[in-house]
C-alpha cells in the first residue's frame, strides 16, 4: 500500500477520479466493529425512486463514506454518482454536517461528534427514467436492485471486512430472487442474514409481479435455480426443450470444471423489453435479461442464448479465479483490466461452447456465429493495424462502453470475441501437441476446477496461465499468445486451425438472417461495408470500406437506392444487381438537413461468412462442439 498515493496521483493526472486523497483513508484489513443496518424501500415504482436508510456503528472523529466507484463486471470507473440525492447524516436527531471531497467525488468526509456511537444516514438513489440516462432498472411490473447503486460505506476498512445487515420493502404481492439468505419477512419487507461488503454488492437482486422459479439441478446437494421475471404472465411458460438445455447447462459445466466454488447458485433472468438489458456476473448468481420470446417462440429465439452459458462461466473465471489486479480491497481503488482476456475472452469462449453442447444452441446456429465472429477479424477489424487486443482491455475506462462514431477502426473492448479466438488457437495447438489427447477442456479443469467448494477470490498472473498450459503440454506458450494479444495478426486463423476455412457467398446464413430479424436491421458489412436499420440510418460504417470511401458516414441515412425508395431489400437487390457490371450504387443519403446522392464502386456481388472444412485437416472444432 506504501505506493498507493504515488498510484493515486497518477490516476488524478489521466483524468482518472482519485482512489484516495487527504481526506480518505486507505483502507486495512482489518474488521469493521459492528454491524452496518440498510435498508431500501424499493416500492416507488412512479418515479423510480429508492429510498435508502442506514444505521453505521461509529467513533468520534473524522469519517469518511464512500459510494462504489469502480464496480465489478463493468471493469470501470462507473459507480452511478450522479444518481445518488438527499444525503443527510445524523445522530441523537442532530444534522451532521458533510463535505464531499475536494479531489474525490465518490468520497463525503464529516466529523462524529464525541458521545456519538450511531450515526443514521439516509438519501436516494434516482434511477434512470430512460435509457438516455442509464440503464432502467425499475418499471411498472419489475426492477433489478443492485447494492453498488444504493449504499454507501466508511472508509479505511477491506470491503470485505464491513459487515452490513441489509432488508429490502418490495411492492405490495412482488415476489423476488437474489442469492442473499433471507432472515425473516414481515408483510412485504424481506430482512436478510448479515453478510459482508463484498458479498452484499455481489449478490444483487430481482423483484416483480410475474415469477417462476425452476430448479435445474434437482436432487444436488447444490441448488441451482432459474429465476424468470417476466412482463406478462404468458411469457413465463417453459417447453419441455428449453427446460432440458437450461438443465443441460448446469451438467455441462460441471463436466468441463469438475467443481465448482458456490454453495447455491441463482440464475436472475428478466423477460422484457422495458427493464434495461443486462449480462453480469456474480459468484453465486448472474443477472441476465432476453426478449419476452425467450422461452415461447423457443425456435426463433436463440440469438443471445449463449447469454446465461457466459454469465454461468463467470463464477468460475472472474468471480473465484481472477486476474490479480482486477481484485482490489474496495470499490474505490483503481481496477487494472489487463487479464480480461482471459476474464472475458476464454469466457466468451466457453460461453458459446458450452451453449453448443447443452443445446442452447444448435450445431449449426453455433457454426454461424463463429463464421460471423471469424469474418469479423478476417474483413471488419481494420483497427487491428493499430491496436492490438491486449490494449483493448482499457477500452471500459477509456469508453465506458458509450457507443463509438467507427468502432471498426476504434475498436471496442475486443478483448471479448478477439480474446476468444486466441482461445480457439489454443484448443488447436494444444490437441496438435498431444495428438489429440488433450485441449482446453484439461487447461479449464486444472486452473479453474481446483479447490471444490472454496469461494474464496483465487487471484493469478499471466505466468500462472502459460504455467498451466506447460503442465498440460510443453510448448512456448508466452510467444505463442502474445504474438495474438500483442500483435497485428489475424485471428480469424484460429477457426482454419480448429479445421474450418471462412469463405464468402451471396447466400445470408439463418445466423445472419436471425441476427437481422431480431435488429431490424440490413447487413452488408462484408460487401459494401456497412449495416443499416429499416429506417435507413446506419448501424455502422466500416473503415476503409467501398461505401467509406464512396463517403458514406454513421450520421447519414438512406432516403432512396438507384432512385428507389430505401428498404433493405432494395439495398441487397441493387448490390446484386451491380455484379459485373461498371454501373455505381447511387443512394439518396441525408446528413443534418442536407440531402446528396453518395455512388459506390462496388460489383462484387453480396458476401456473407460461412465456414467450410477444410480438406486433410483435422476437425478439432466438431469435437469441442461435442456434448461431454
Amino acid at each position: 500500500m506504501k505506493n498507493y498515493v504515488i498510484a493515486a496521483a497518477l490516476s488524478s493526472f489521466m483524468g482518472l477520479a482519485l482512489s484516495a486523497s487527504a481526506g480518505v483513508q486507505n483502507p486495512v484489513d482489518k474488521v469493521f466493529p459492528g454491524t452496518i443496518k440498510i435498508k431500501v424501500d424499493a416500492t416507488d415504482l412512479a418515479h423510480r425512486i429508492f429510498q435508502i436508510n442506514e444505521t453505521i456503528p461509529v467513533n468520534s472523529g473524522d469519517m469518511t463514506l464512500l459510494y462504489p466507484q469502480w464496480i465489478p463486471g463493468h471493469h470501470s470507473p462507473v459507480g452511478p454518482i450522479s444518481q445518488l440525492a438527499g444525503l443527510k447524516i445524523s445522530a441523537k436527531g442532530k444534522a451532521i454536517a458533510w463535505q464531499r471531497d475536494p479531489a474525490n467525488v465518490y468520497a463525503f468526509n464529516f466529523k462524529v461528534p464525541k458521545g456519538v456511537r450511531e450515526l443514521h444516514v439516509e438519501y436516494q438513489f434516482l434511477s434512470p427514467q430512460s435509457s438516455e440516462q442509464g440503464r432502467v432498472m425499475m418499471t411498472p411490473e419489475m426492477l433489478n436492485l443492485q447494492w453498488d447503486t444504493v449504499a454507501l460505506y466508511p472508509a479505511g476498512h477491506y470491503s470485505r471486512k464491513i459487515k452490513f445487515q441489509p432488508s429490502v420493502t418490495l411492492p405490495k404481492g412482488w415476489q423476488f430472487a437474489t442469492a442473499l439468505e433471507k432472515s425473516s419477512q414481515k408483510d412485504n419487507t424481506v430482512t436478510f442474514e448479515g453478510i459482508d461488503f463484498e458479498n452484499l454488492v455481489d449478490s444483487p437482486m430481482f423483484a416483480g409481479s410475474h415469477y417462476k422459479r425452476v430448479d435445474l439441478n434437482p436432487n444436488a446437494d447444490t441448488k441451482v435455480f432459474l429465476n424468470i421475471f417476466a412482463d406478462k404472465e404468458k411469457d413465463l411458460q417453459i417447453s419441455d426443450e428449453g427446460l432440458t438445455a437450461h438443465r443441460e447447462l448446469i451438467q455441462q459445466m460441471y463436466a468441463l470444471y469438475g467443481a465448482h466454488h458456490f454453495d447455491h447458485y441463482d440464475f436472475l433472468l428478466a423477460l422484457t423489453d422495458k427493464l434495461g438489458g443486462i449480462g453480469m456476473e456474480h459468484h453465486r448468481s448472474s443477472e441476465n435479461s432476453a426478449k419476452e420470446n425467450y422461452f415461447t417462440d423457443w425456435d426463433k429465439s436463440w440469438v443471445g442464448r449463449d447469454l446465461l452459458a457466459h454469465e454461468f462461466n463467470h463464477s468460475w473465471n472472474g468471480k473465484y479465479r481472477r486476474p490479480e489486479a482486477l481484485w482490489t480491497p474496495t470499490y474505490n481503488q483503481v481496477k487494472e483490466a489487463n487479464g480480461l482476456w482471459v476474464y472475458e475472452g476464454q469466457t466468451q469462449f466457453w460461453g458459446q461452447v458450452i451453449a453448443a453442447r447443452s443445446g442452447l444452441w444448435s450445431q449449426e446456429n453455433t457454426m454461424d456465429m463463429l463464421a460471423r465472429l471469424g469474418a469479423t477479424y478476417d474483413q471488419g477489424r481494420p483497427g487491428m493495424t493499430w491496436r492490438n487486443i491486449l490494449d483493448t482491455t482499457n477500452d471500459p475506462t477509456i469508453a465506458q462502453r458509450s457507443s463509438l462514431p467507427y468502432r471498426s477502426y476504434q475498436m471496442s473492448e475486443d478483448y471479448y470475441s478477439g480474446g476468444e479466438l486466441i482461445w480457439f488457437a489454443v484448443d488447436a495447438k494444444l490437441r496438435e501437441l498431444s495428438n489429440n489427447g488433450h485441449s482446453l477442456d484439461d487447461f479449464a479443469h486444472d486452473f479453474f476446477g481446483v479447490n471444490p467448494g472454496d469461494w474464496n477470490v483465487l487471484t493469478y498472473k499471466f505466468d500462472d496461465v502459460i504455467n498451466t498450459l506447460n503442465g498440460i503440454e510443453k510448448y512456448q506458450w508466452d510467444e505463442f499468445i502474445n504474438a495474438r494479444l500483442k500483435g497485428h495478426v489475424n485471428l480469424s486463423n484460429s477457426l482454419a486451425d480448429q479445421g474450418w476455412q471462412l469463405i464468402y457467398n451471396d447466400k445470408a446464413s439463418d445466423g445472419i438472417k436471425a441476427i437481422e430479424t431480431r435488429y431490424k436491421a440490413t447487413d452488408l458489412l462484408y460487401s459494401l461495408g456497412f449495416s443499416v436499420n429499416k429506417e435507413g440510418k446506419m448501424r455502422d460504417v466500416l473503415w476503409d470500406s467501398p461505401a467509406f470511401n464512396a463517403g458514406l458516414a454513421p450520421s447519414m441515412q438512406i432516403i432512396a437506392v438507384n432512385n428507389t425508395q430505401f428498404s433493405g431489400d432494395a439495398l441487397k437487390d441493387a448490390v446484386t444487381d451491380a455484379k459485373g457490371t461498371t454501373a455505381p450504387i447511387k443512394l439518396l443519403v441525408k446528413n443534418f438537413d442536407q440531402y446528396s446522392e453518395i455512388q459506390i464502386d462496388y460489383h462484387d456481388g453480396l458476401k456473407y461468412p460461412h465456414l467450410e472444412r477444410i480438406e486433410g485437416k483435422p476437425d478439432y472444432l466438431s469435437q469441442l462442439l461435442t456434448a461431454r
